[in-house]
């Protein structure tokens, strides 16, 4: 599953410089895929829309950061935890438990963002 920030968030922007994916942007920033990525070309978001890596999407927030999904490995194959999580002062980096995903989809997702590597 992916991680989500919630409404309680400070906007202190402690988890952003954590991320291994560049998936946690400031709410009103539009995002890439290609940002923080190995992703050249085009990608599959979760809802099946492919979109070219360097297309600017809308941001996901207006309010608070905000973590893409589509980018979010919880750390798999970097850390054994969600870092974003380690350091929020105020634990508002949850599961998003309406994104119902297994150990194997987030490493897949891993290698589809960076690559073997």
């Amino acid at each position: 599953m992916a991680i989500i920030i919630t409404d309680e968030c400070i906007n202190c922007g402690a988890c952003e410089t954590e991320c291994p994916n560049n998936a946690i942007y400031k709410g009103e920033s539009s995002w890439t895929i290609s940002e923080g990525t190995n992703v050249t070309s085009t990608y599959t978001l979760n809802n099946g829309q492919i979109v070219d890596a360097y297309a600017e999407q809308t941001p996901l927030s207006n309010e608070v950061y905000f973590i893409v999904p589509e980018k979010c490995t919880e750390c798999k194959g970097f850390h054994d935890e969600p870092q974003c999580a380690s350091v929020c002062p105020v634990d508002c980096c949850i599961t998003d438990v309406s994104i119902p995903e297994g150990t194997d989809d987030l490493f897949d997702r891993k290698k589809r963002l960076h690559g073997d590597s």
